[in-house]
């Protein structure tokens, strides 16, 4: 059962670090902060290429921590 969560645990990271490396940066300076800083906080990020690493980014963390947690847990 270690083996099989370490394993899972090594693909889970992978996958996020790759879908964090890929996504495009959203700093836009202090203007875009104003005046489009609500919508990306609120979730408004459409449903296209960056929508979908956005999505494939938040399931892999928690995939990782629950991971990580049966980890320790077992241990």
């Amino acid at each position: 059962m270690k083996i099989v969560l370490m394993i899972l645990q090594l693909i889970t990271s992978i996958i996020l670090i790759g879908s964090i490396l890929m996504q495009s940066g959203k700093s836009a300076g202090l203007s875009g902060s104003i005046t489009g800083g609500a919508e990306q906080l609120w979730g408004k990020q459409g449903r296209g290429y960056e929508g979908i690493l956005s999505r494939v980014t938040a399931i892999g963390a928690g995939l990782f921590i629950i991971v990580a947690i049966l980890l320790v847990a077992i241990q």
